[in-house]
């Protein structure tokens, strides 16, 4: 235990990488650039973010499980590495529940349903009505496999009793970019398209949470339009290798929280349709947990599986 005492103690000595496993322009790379230059600031080290994208998350995940365990690799990803990829990834190269272990939440991400806007739709009563008389017409863009944006997708059409065809990609930017320019009619965006929406680029019709969104509060939910218990939301956050000292942890832990505070962050983070959402590290591994078990039924129902 004295080499991790003395380790403690003198962290941290040199950079430390922030391995986000989404491609830049994302929901995860612009939340982990708006968190990591306070960072930097509070512990007097550079922090640098490294994008690491591929198999849903899962590269940069096993990059970060395999670091040594010194608080210089973490890791900011959605929720969705340890509570919806070991249901859909038969074969994982590591143990998201033992490998890594949650150090602090950093946002709630809402996802907000737009379409692109030649689509003959006025609200989202109207979308639901167009997507069940025209079954397999319609392509709608996410993330990728397993994403919250995809579970979305997949829940919209067990609710509405509607098909549509999902179109994975490596990342929310390059899902945006096609709907953007009509090659998928519709997506669950994390946020990232909400200047569109406003330049008149996007129609979005609905949000697919529990709550409205204060950015846009003349929108309703899914669930005031009859979809009964539609939620999507994902919370995004810091983790670390298994092993990392508790003293670590916690100042980690400490001075996220304290920036996630700021006005700037705030504003940051809600400029994604998103909300921060500090947590101690044991909140925030019940959260993943609890995110397991609502998600989990519906990838069984939908045989949802990996890239």
């Amino acid at each position: 235990m004295l080499p991790l005492v003395a380790l403690a103690q003198a962290w941290p000595a040199k950079p430390i990488k922030v391995v986000v496993n989404f491609p830049p322009g994302g929901a995860a790379d612009q939340i982990a650039r708006a968190i990591s230059v306070p960072l930097q600031e509070a512990l007097g080290q550079p922090v640098v973010v490294d994008n690491r994208a591929g198999a849903g998350g899962n590269i940069g995940g096993e990059a970060v499980a395999k670091a040594a365990p010194d608080g210089y690799t973490l890791l900011l990803t959605s929720g969705g590495l340890v509570s919806i990829n070991p249901a859909i990834y038969p074969k994982m190269s590591f143990n998201p529940a033992k490998d890594i272990v949650p150090v602090a939440a950093a946002a709630r991400v809402l996802v907000f349903l737009e379409v692109k806007p030649s689509l003959p739709v006025k609200d989202v009563k109207e979308f639901i009505a167009y997507a069940k008389a025209n079954p397999g017409k319609l392509t709608y863009g996410s993330p990728g496999n397993g994403s919250s944006p995809h579970l979305a997708g997949e829940m919209f059409k067990d609710m509405t009793q509607s098909f549509s065809v999902h179109v994975p990609y490596r990342g929310a930017a390059p899902a945006m970019q096609d709907l953007l320019g009509g090659q998928v009619d519709f997506m669950f965006d994390p946020g990232i398209g909400l200047n569109q929406v406003r330049a008149g680029k996007l129609k979005l019709l609905a949000v697919g949470s529990p709550h409205r969104s204060p950015l846009f509060p003349d929108v309703p939910t899914l669930d005031e339009v009859g979809l009964k218990g539609f939620d999507a939301d994902t919370v995004f956050g810091f983790y670390a290798p298994a092993g990392l000292p508790a003293e670590i942890l916690a100042r980690l832990n400490t001075e996220i929280n304290k920036i996630l505070g700021t006005q700037a962050v705030k504003d940051r983070i809600a400029g994604l349709g998103g909300e921060v959402a500090p947590m101690t590290p044991a909140a925030f591994g019940a959260k993943a947990h609890e995110d397991t078990a609502r998600f989990g039924k519906l990838i069984k129902e939908r045989r949802i599986l990996g890239d």
